[in-house]
């Protein structure tokens, strides 16, 4: 077993593990620990625990100590400097037309590092940009590219549900999402109803995923035929949220019934035909 504490640096950013190192932490409590990127400012999103030492990436950083009030006032005046770096980057990048769009920037708790944040349609050879900034800047300059869900997790805005975006609200990872689901939830499959701000499919569609798939498991697939009160029917289609089956009775009379009033039947149309065994050739 680890002893860790859960660290997040951004509203809905992935946590990350540290050493408590002897200091007793909460959660919400602001803490300062050393990153890639030197000193940074953090918030306590785990409690310090013991987790299995194989979801533990060693060596774990330490954490360096709680912050101060005055490390703490540091990091938000880092982040009004950070919007007047981003007007001039932006403006270096129109100067030399390069086809990248500025997402964000952040700086280090000492102010030694500064990292752009920017998404593109390919690979940028933005070292030129680099070596323009960190002589403008008199600091090390790191550009990171981005994809598009990391780009509307970045910049944040409304979904087609009229909340905030997940992305940018409290999901702190992404998990693969596939046209599948989409089937699975009896969704349209037309890629506008179905897409999020950032063009890919809805983080959402996995949200419920397993329960409709829990519950699909329990339905009669269409085509097949069931036994009712009204007599004998063909599955047109399913409902699992309401647990009903919508069916075609011998009438052809379509009713939509409760699961719990409905019978399998041996479903002999629907079988493949019996594949006929292979002839032998005869010799000669």
């Amino acid at each position: 077993m680890a002893e860790i504490v859960g660290i997040r640096f951004k509203i809905a950013g992935k946590i990350y593990y540290f050493d408590p190192n002897g200091i007793d932490l909460e959660v919400d409590d602001r803490v300062v620990v050393e990153t890639t990127r030197g000193l940074e400012v953090g918030r306590v999103a785990i409690a310090s625990r013991e987790v299995d030492a194989s979801e533990v990436v060693k060596p774990l950083k330490p954490v360096v100590r709680k912050a101060e009030p005055d490390e703490i006032n540091h990091a938000e005046q880092y982040e009004e400097k950070e919007r007047e770096v981003m007007e001039e980057c932006s403006q270096l990048v129109a100067e030399m037309n390069l086809p990248m769009k500025l997402l964000s920037a952040e700086y280090s708790l000492d102010g030694r590092h500064l990292t752009f944040f920017f998404s593109a349609e390919e690979r940028v050879d933005f070292r030129e940009l680099v070596r323009e900034l960190a002589g403008r800047f008199k600091i090390r300059v790191e550009l990171r590219q981005v994809g598009a869900r990391d780009e509307a997790k970045l910049l944040g805005g409304f979904g087609r549900c009229g909340r905030p975006l997940c992305c940018a609200s409290f999901l702190s990872e992404f998990t693969p999402i596939s046209i599948r689901m989409a089937k699975e939830q009896n969704l349209p499959l037309n890629p506008m109803k179905i897409s999020g701000v950032c063009g890919r499919l809805l983080c959402c569609l996995a949200y419920e995923n397993q329960q409709y798939r829990s519950m699909r498991e329990k339905m009669p697939r269409e085509g097949r035929h069931v036994t009712t009160a009204m007599g004998t029917a063909r599955v047109l289609g399913t409902n699992p949220l309401k647990e009903t089956v919508l069916v075609e009775l011998e009438s052809n009379v379509s009713v939509e019934l409760p699961l719990s009033e409905i019978s399998l039947n041996e479903d002999i149309e629907s079988r493949p035909a019996p594949r006929p065994g292979r002839r032998q050739r005869r010799g000669r």
